[in-house]
């Protein structure tokens, strides 16, 4: 029974802050329908939610082919529990949190995609390999305008800087801000698809942006930059020393 539950904790993982869970309430939505038309006996609804059901698990298999791809090559490619101590994810963090603030002083546009449960390798374009320490002076060599990767993003994993040069999704949301460049739109596209954390750096405004589950913050400086990358990683409280130590 507990194998069970940890089953299905891990899947909720995998499939927070995706579209998949938009997909799932429509379900419920139309279980919940099905329901109320058995009640009161409405039987052209209840007819053809009956046929709904009876195919559900091709449905599902069909809505979900992306999150069943993405959790089965998750389960082939990491364990249960991260290789990367404590002290280096702190380490890798307050290095990215230097590089977008030095390339915001900069005036440097840049995207680096912070992957967690779900792999981004199968929503993006992968540029070229990097696998190098992630550093400040990296990220900014980088994002340098004389750089032939600095129009695509970096991906970090594992504690690595996996690759750069990267190509994102763009958001296909129409409610999405109309003013907002590639890059923003891309950060959005990306954190829609994965629980992907995206650190986007505005070329024109020179603004540091924070994207998660679609929703993008503007405008944050290094304290509440570090706050929120440190709560959502699970580093909530070490913040204030962190902020001592590598300030």
């Amino acid at each position: 029974m507990l194998l069970v539950w940890l089953i299905v904790y891990r899947v909720l993982l995998l499939i927070k802050q995706t579209r998949a869970v938009q997909m799932l309430s429509g379900l419920g939505i139309l279980a919940i329908t099905y329901i109320v038309s058995v009640w009161f006996e409405f039987a052209t609804i209840n007819w053809l939610l009956e046929k709904f059901f009876n195919n559900l698990f091709v449905i599902v298999v069909v809505l979900f082919q992306n999150e069943i791809r993405k959790a089965l090559a998750h389960i082939g490619r990491n364990p249960f529990f991260s290789s990367v101590s404590v002290v280096e994810e702190t380490q890798v963090i307050e290095e990215i949190i230097k590089g977008a603030v030095l390339l915001s002083q900069k005036r440097l546009g840049a995207l680096i995609v912070i992957e967690r449960e779900n792999p981004v390798e199968d929503s993006i374009e992968i540029g070229t390999h990097i696998d190098a320490t992630v550093t400040s002076e990296l990220l900014n060599s980088i994002f340098l305008s004389t750089s032939p990767l600095h129009d695509g993003a970096v991906v970090v994993k594992g504690g690595k800087l996996l690759a750069a040069g990267c190509f994102l999704p763009l958001s296909k949301n129409p409610n999405v801000d109309k003013n907002l460049g590639t890059r923003h739109r891309a950060a959005i596209g990306i954190s829609e698809e994965t629980d992907a954390v995206v650190i986007v750096v505005s070329e024109e405004n020179h603004q540091v942006g924070l994207c998660v589950g679609g929703q993008l913050t503007s405008d944050l400086d290094m304290p509440t930059l570090r706050q929120a990358l440190y709560s959502m990683f699970g580093l909530a409280g070490m913040d204030v020393d962190a902020e001592r130590k590598f300030a």
